[in-house]
């Protein structure tokens, strides 16, 4: 093998794990929930789970929310986290996943007890679950 196909290599592993880093396939510090899951969870322990909606409010207008949650926009998050209860365990959703695992690191390095919701508000709505229309 070449260096070059050496260094091309390199970089193709480093993108493939930075995907998955990104994705929070690997490297995660906090619990995955498919859409099933969250709603069950939601409904079996209401007063000990915060929901925490990571999108921007246009998002919110054209989708709609779970019921109950609470929007903090991902750039907004770190200057509000004081909002977010430490005694509850947090759901983080966004649209599609990809956002609340960032917001789910983070949370979760700060000590909270967090759940990403797996494939955001889109896998919750092709699941049938409730939306609230704003």
């Amino acid at each position: 093998m070449n260096i070059g196909n050496f260094i091309f290599l390199l970089i193709f592993v480093f993108f493939i794990l930075f995907f998955l880093y990104k994705k929070g396939i690997i490297f995660a510090n906090f619990e995955k929930l498919s859409p099933k899951e969250a709603y069950s969870l939601i409904q079996k322990e209401r007063n000990n789970v915060f929901i925490l909606d990571v999108r921007t409010p246009q998002e919110v207008k054209v989708d709609g929310k779970i019921k109950g949650s609470v929007l903090i926009p991902l750039y907004e998050l770190s200057k509000k986290v004081n909002q977010i209860p430490k005694d509850k365990k947090i759901i983080v959703y966004c649209r599609s996943g990809n956002r609340s695992v960032s917001a789910s690191r983070f949370l979760s390095s700060l000590g909270y007890e967090v759940y990403n919701l797996e494939g955001g508000i889109n896998a919750w709505k092709e699941e049938g679950l409730p939306v609230k229309q704003k």
